[in-house]
């Protein structure tokens, strides 16, 4: 992208997204229990959170969507760099939602990192996700550990948690490692989408305080 076209995009972003004044270090509370609770309160700002999705069906798309009714709850907004363009946002179903989220849409690994670049420089979002996981593992596999170190500092002064979904875990820079190990089975398909985020399982694979948390997958009956 040329120079004054970034120059002009950085303007707009901060016109229309205002920096918020929470400091760096501080958590933002997700509403998913389970995560704020392995995370002491929530995705740490200033940070860099991996959270991989094995298999790639293991509930990703159900955290973003609960981080984004959140964001609504709370009136902020989210930045969602979509890595393979595969986010549906007839999924959410309400438009009011969406209004708080800006959705980056990429179709390659190498343009969610720039994108991840440009929108963390002037922390105008309490929360970017960087969604990977349906990228192919030859295009991840190309990205240089620097990339994600100098990810590391452009987060870290900013009042933003940045949260990253992977298929695997490959970010040595991430304070928090997290595996989503959800096996959805034909019965959960019929539950109600707000239902899910409840049942997510997880796995901290390295974190302030190392641990295993696991839900109690319940059974939602329709009334």
């Amino acid at each position: 992208m040329p120079a004054r076209k970034i120059v002009d995009l950085r303007k707009l972003l901060a016109e229309r997204f205002p920096q918020e004044t929470l400091p760096a270090g501080s958590c933002l509370t997700t509403g998913v229990r389970q995560l704020d609770e392995v995370l002491t309160g929530g995705l740490t700002k200033g940070a860099i959170t991996e959270v991989s999705s094995v298999p790639p069906q293991a509930g990703s798309a159900t955290l973003v969507a609960a981080l984004l009714e959140q964001a609504c709850r709370e009136r902020y907004f989210i930045a969602l760099i979509d890595g393979r363009d595969s986010f549906d946002p007839e999924s959410i179903g309400d438009d009011a939602i969406l209004r708080h989220l800006l959705w980056v849409r990429c179709g390659k690994a190498s343009e969610a990192l720039q994108a991840a670049d440009l929108l963390l420089r002037d922390g105008n979002f309490p929360l970017v996700i960087l969604d990977l996981v349906l990228n192919p593992a030859l295009e991840l596999r190309r990205i240089p550990a620097s990339n994600w170190y100098r990810l590391q500092r452009l987060v870290e002064p900013a009042p933003t948690a940045f949260l990253v979904l992977t298929p695997q875990s490959m970010i040595a820079s991430a304070q928090w490692k997290l595996c989503l190990t959800n096996r959805w089975m034909l019965p959960q398909l019929d539950w109600a989408a707000g239902d899910l985020p409840a049942c997510l399982t997880m796995q901290v694979q390295r974190g302030q305080q190392p641990n295993q948390w696991r839900s109690e997958p319940r059974h939602v009956l329709a009334s």
